[in-house]
């Protein structure tokens, strides 16, 4: 058999599967990195600490390699702020509840503010009621939804998060957007080893490691996105659909999602929303979100549960690794992995962002961080 030398896709794919590797980048410590944030934020008029909640869930996301969802995400925060899009001193609310539920409005707060207050009600729910189950209207970008789902994991619960939002992604069938690309977070605590954290979203890659592409100065693969007109595209400055996870699957979830969550919280945005983009409009942003926890106690002793999730962790490790694998990895494991590298070694920003959160600093009057 002839062997066939790597294309171009192949070597996009394989660059972008990683986290950005530290070693052309610029590297920055995550503590002077998560206080430029800090800065930033109060200078666009945000709390102080909703600001430092906001900059510490963005740099988590550098931590642990989820560079799509970390300070890249700064420069169009600024702008949904100062468009009005998202709202710097918000009040959130708690429109109904139950022992086990509520229904919350978070008045276009800052994603992360609204969605640590959710995560913190679903778990005091939890404790009373064996569930906290809450859905949250009106919020805006969360960032990578791991961080919620982990605030569970670490107070001996499971954590469950979800974003429904804009249209961003083509159904399949459709060369159109007419779908969120609904990302899920899943955590459950451990004993020996960390917690397992799933966060994954249901198109083949998050628009934000499309922007990431962009920064580093890579093609993407060919069953990532569509351009304007519908087309597969491998330059993510013309990307703009973005393509569903194992195609009728993928957008199936994300359907149902939007009826779990915008439909529960009062505030359907799907089919809104088509109608006004196929019109000419454009898209509006905002989320409606699920965020719940689940008091493992209720169900079985969280000291066994741990146990047991050890002893899978280490059966799946027993396991032979496939062609090309070094290892069986479980869900989390790669990103912890990268958080504790960074943490000693630095997180490494692309060109791109770098020369993005610059001009915010000069703007703003604020020091760049130094490596």
């Amino acid at each position: 058999m002839e062997e066939r030398g790597e294309s171009d896709e192949d070597q996009a794919r394989m660059s972008l599967r990683d986290p950005l590797p530290a070693t052309s980048e610029r590297c920055l410590p995550a503590q002077r990195l998560t206080e430029f944030a800090r800065a930033i934020f109060v200078r666009a008029g945000v709390a102080e600490q909703d600001a430092a909640t906001v900059a510490e869930v963005l740099v988590w996301a550098n931590l642990r390699g989820v560079d799509s969802h970390g300070v890249i995400r700064i420069p169009s925060y600024l702008e949904y702020i100062a468009s009005g899009r998202m709202n710097p001193r918000a009040r959130i609310s708690v429109l109904r509840q139950t022992a086990a539920t509520a229904s919350i409005d978070a008045d276009r707060a800052l994603g992360a503010v609204a969605t640590v207050a959710a995560m913190r009600l679903a778990m005091d729910k939890a404790r009373q009621a064996g569930i906290g189950w809450t859905v949250v209207r009106n919020v805006t970008h969360q960032g990578a939804l791991g961080y919620y789902a982990l605030m569970a994991a670490e107070a001996g619960m499971a954590g469950l998060v979800n974003t429904s939002g804009t249209p961003v992604m083509a159904p399949y069938g459709a060369r159109a957007p007419g779908v969120h690309n609904s990302p899920v977070a899943l955590c459950v605590p451990a004993r020996r080893h960390p917690p397992l954290l799933l966060d994954m979203a249901h198109s083949v890659a998050a628009g934000g490691k499309i922007k990431l592409a962009a920064d580093a100065g890579l093609a993407i693969p060919a069953d990532w996105a569509l351009d304007a007109a519908g087309e597969p595209t491998t330059d993510p400055e013309r990307a703009r659909i973005l393509l569903p996870l194992g195609g009728p699957k993928g957008s199936g979830v994300a359907i149902l999602f939007e009826c779990l969550s915008s439909l529960m919280a009062c505030n359907p945005i799907l089919a809104r929303e088509i109608p006004a983009m196929l019109g000419g409009a454009g898209r509006e942003h905002t989320q409606n979100s699920i965020v719940a926890a689940i008091d493992i106690a209720a169900f079985t002793g969280l000291d066994d549960y741990r146990d047991d999730v050890d002893r899978l962790v280490d059966a799946l490790r027993t396991l032979p690794p496939a062609a090309g694998h070094a290892e069986v990895c479980v869900p989390g494991e790669r990103g912890h992995r990268t958080s504790e590298a960074r943490a000693r070694n630095g997180i490494p920003m692309p060109p791109g962002t770098v020369e993005r959160l610059q001009a915010v600093a000069d703007a703003l009057g604020l020091p760049f961080p130094v490596e």
